[in-house]
């Protein structure tokens, strides 16, 4: 199974709910995909302006495929979401994200076609970052990292994104089983359009 396999079938089930953009560029360096995911949860009494609550909900994730992961190339996509999508995107610069915010998540989905060394294995599992605003009634941000090793067809995250691991299993037996991917689904010809693309 190649990378480009994978990732295609992984992006198809993404684009279901995420806006995706491939080939994406952030602080110079280039990743296969990027996709960004909103919700907005309100409850009225009878009108809108007497609004009771309000959450906001986001989702950011990088998507890299690689021959092997490297100290390097995990460093620099901790550091692009954590450095970068967490100061700039999630708080616009601020201290603080903006009111009604309850979760970002930044997550980043590497699919590598060897399998990664034990002692990458347990940098993997050992990476965190959750930041909470304001005493967390701003909200929180928390970091998912998602490992794919397509030599061993297995899955590995960090505590933070323990509960999506079945998800990326489930995708070796769709990618043999030939279901379709996102090129097939949603490309043929069409280019990414991207509003957001002067954020990035």
């Amino acid at each position: 199974m190649e990378t480009g396999q994978y990732l295609d079938r992984v992006l198809a089930k993404y684009a279901g709910s995420f806006d995706i953009f491939k080939d994406y560029e952030i602080r110079g360096n280039r990743y296969s995909a990027y996709g960004y995911f909103f919700s907005l949860g309100e409850k009225y009494v009878l009108t809108r302006k007497a609004k009771l609550w309000g959450i906001r909900a986001y989702e950011y994730v990088l998507f890299q495929e690689t021959s092997s992961l490297t100290d390097v190339l995990l460093h620099q996509i901790v550091d692009a979401l954590t450095g970068y999508i967490e100061p700039v995107l999630v708080r616009k610069n601020g201290k603080y994200p903006e009111k009604d915010h309850m979760y970002s998540y930044l997550s980043a989905v590497v699919i590598c076609r060897c399998t990664p060394s034990e002692e990458m294995i347990s940098r993997i599992r050992k990476t965190r970052f959750d930041k909470g605003y304001l005493f967390s009634f701003r909200g929180h941000s928390e970091l998912h990292l998602i490992v794919v090793d397509l030599e061993k067809e297995t899955v590995y995250t960090n505590a933070a994104a323990g509960k999506m691991r079945k998800l990326f299993v489930k995708v070796f037996e769709e990618v043999r089983r030939g279901e379709k991917g996102y090129n097939e689904l949603y490309q043929e010809g069409k280019e990414d359009p991207d509003p957001c693309r002067d954020d990035l």
